[in-house]
């Protein structure tokens, strides 16, 4: 798996007279960390969306269903074009990425065939992804603009797209030495793929299940 480490923040730590003491806490720290993500991953429900980060559990509530339609018509458009053209596996809202630290169940994501090739049946956890996409919700927006777009960067993850399904928006950012680069944030327009080849689709696709279809016919 590959991070981006800050190293600058280690060679700080090692300078400090206290660092043996507070590496000590840390190691304390991590060890009852890793029980409890153990543990997660012995409870963890194929019914809820559950993810563990920085140590706590993170139980899903609901979504709106405008939420539920904006992922579901990208899932139905993305899915298509990349079966259609042979280029990897798609996945949806209950696929586990296991990350160095954190374990999280984003709302779509892709995976080049250069991953997906090694997939096995009955995997259920899986490494960082070429594309995710997050559907904001009230209860998410914090942690899709923070942690986890923090986490997905320093994990190499090529493509990273928000999306506001209340205000019919996208950002798209792309990983561009290392940090990640807001490409696109419009509510027209197209949106273009780094990760999937040759995708490309107008934004009103996403927002609305009539332009979808029409749009997967002539994939």
């Amino acid at each position: 798996m590959t991070i981006k480490v800050n190293t600058k923040l280690i060679d700080q730590i090692l300078e400090l007279p206290e660092a043996p003491i507070l590496i000590e806490r840390l190691n304390k720290a991590f060890a009852e960390e890793r029980k409890k993500r153990l543990d997660f991953y012995e409870n963890i429900s194929e019914i809820h969306k559950s993810e563990f980060i920085n140590g706590e559990v993170i139980v899903h509530s609901p979504v709106v269903i405008e939420h539920n339609e904006a992922n579901g018509n990208l899932y139905k458009i993305i899915d298509t074009y990349v079966v259609e053209n042979d280029l990897g596996f798609v996945g949806i809202e209950k696929i586990l990425i296991k990350l160095t630290r954190n374990d999280y169940e984003p709302d779509l994501c892709f995976f080049k065939k250069s991953q997906s090739d090694k997939f096995k049946r009955g995997q259920n956890f899986f490494p960082a992804p070429d594309l995710i996409v997050e559907v904001l919700s009230k209860g998410t927006e914090k942690r899709d603009r923070g942690i986890k777009y923090d986490d997905y960067e320093k994990h190499q993850v090529e493509e990273y797209w928000i999306v506001d399904a209340q205000k019919k928006m996208v950002e798209q950012y792309h990983l561009k030495k290392g940090k990640y680069e807001l490409v696109l944030k419009s509510k027209s327009g197209d949106v273009k793929s780094f990760a999937i080849k040759g995708l490309q689709m107008p934004i009103e696709t996403i927002f609305d299940k009539k332009l979808t279809n029409a749009f997967v016919k002539n994939i």
